[in-house]
């Protein structure tokens, strides 16, 4: 009989690398930017394979200054998947310019060129894409950047779900001119908040350097460090609050060095998860058009379709009262009322979005799951499905 009571739908795993570099942080007596973000930014970068990292207080924030760096201006024109957080939108209304949501395909929930290529028939100026690499798996990023570039459209990649995640052998982040992560504290690497912008174009990295930080024009630790008068700086543009403190970059550098490990952890679990329910039909699972190496596996998120006995919120529910923790990815931009309301967005418009939407639920994923808890995840499912 199983002694479990509880299963978190996610979980954090900090070691002793996190608390050592806590430790110096705290004993330098500098805890906000400074040497272990700079740090933090080029291992990361050296991770990714980019030339420059620019660490964050926020995924939002990295997208924020990654329009803002591409020269994207108020009503400007800019394509999004419906099957998003509310992030990837609302970062264009930041600054005045307008979302076009478009559907993704069902079971992977990304953008495809087929997708791309209608929603460029329909809408002639597009300036932006912004591609989000769902729950950890990437986007066709090759052909959609060729279908871009064709058109004359700038694009942008949302990686919240997708480090480390691999296309080709390649690494998520090496692809386009700018690539978002996030470091929130469910991730597949933490810093409790915080996110990170990598290009390989230094008029990119050097914009959005300086609007992370009030548009000042020199870095707190360089005039800090320098030997020049430290208080001389100046603003050259109505810049942000979006930096990094050095508290977090510790944190990250700990995580970043297991980041490999809790990747395939989270495989082991993933390939229980496709083992154990794959013979259930009342449920459809993710699909993963590669290998499962190339996946980050930040989410595993199941579709409740019409074979299901309840509905999806009744079987979130049940699953609670079991003691298992799960989420939904995501109520869809068409659904959400500022935009709905705001675009006059209807359903009708979003056949796989509303698919997924009607019945998606994320499996409790994380590093380090025991075959004991995976098996009671699993029997819940039947449980109260059957």
């Amino acid at each position: 009989m199983s002694t479990i009571t509880k299963i978190p739908f996610s979980k954090i795993f900090i070691g002793d690398s996190e608390r050592k570099y806590l430790n110096e942080v705290l004993d330098s007596g500098w805890l906000t930017t400074a040497g272990k973000t700079l740090e933090f930014e080029k291992k990361f970068a050296d991770f990714i394979g980019a030339k420059y990292a620019c660490a964050v207080n926020s995924c939002t924030a990295a997208l924020h200054l990654g329009i803002d760096a591409l020269g994207i201006k108020a009503g400007d024109k800019v394509l999004i998947p419906s099957m998003t957080f509310a992030a990837t939108g609302e970062v264009v209304r930041y600054i005045g310019a307008e979302i076009i949501p478009i559907d993704t395909e069902y079971g992977t929930n990304l953008i495809t060129p087929e997708i791309l290529e209608k929603a460029i028939e329909k809408h002639k100026d597009i300036k932006l894409l912004i591609v989000v690499h769902y729950g950890g798996q990437a986007a066709q990023i090759k052909e959609l950047i060729e279908i871009c570039n064709r058109h004359g459209i700038k694009i942008m990649e949302d990686a919240a779900h997708a480090f480390p995640t691999r296309k080709d052998g390649q690494l998520v982040g090496t692809f386009g001119d700018i690539t978002c992560f996030s470091f929130y504290a469910n991730k597949t690497i933490t810093t409790g908040e915080g996110g990170m912008l990598v290009t390989n174009d230094e008029s990119v990295y050097k914009r959005v350097k300086t609007m992370r930080l009030h548009g000042i024009n020199r870095d707190i630790w360089d005039r800090f460090t320098s030997k020049t008068p430290s208080w001389e700086y100046d603003v050259i543009d109505a810049g942000y609050k979006y930096n990094m403190p050095d508290l977090a970059a510790a944190i990250g550098l700990g995580q970043l060095e297991k980041a490999e490990l809790f990747r395939s952890e989270r495989q082991k679990a993933v390939e229980f998860y496709y083992e154990k329910l794959k013979d259930l039909s009342m449920i459809d699972l993710p699909i993963c058009h590669g290998e499962l190496e190339d996946h980050a596996w930040h989410l595993f998120p199941i579709v409740l379709n019409q074979k299901a006995s309840i509905s999806r919120n009744e079987f979130i529910e049940k699953m609670s009262e079991q003691g298992v923790g799960t989420s939904v990815h995501y109520k869809p931009i068409h659904q959400l009322t500022y935009y709905k309301e705001r675009y006059n967005l209807i359903k009708e418009d979003y056949p796989n979005a509303e698919l997924t939407w009607s019945g998606n639920v994320s499996l409790p994923l994380y590093p380090y799951m025991t075959s004991e808890e995976l098996q009671y995840i699993v029997d819940a499912v039947k449980n109260i499905l059957a």
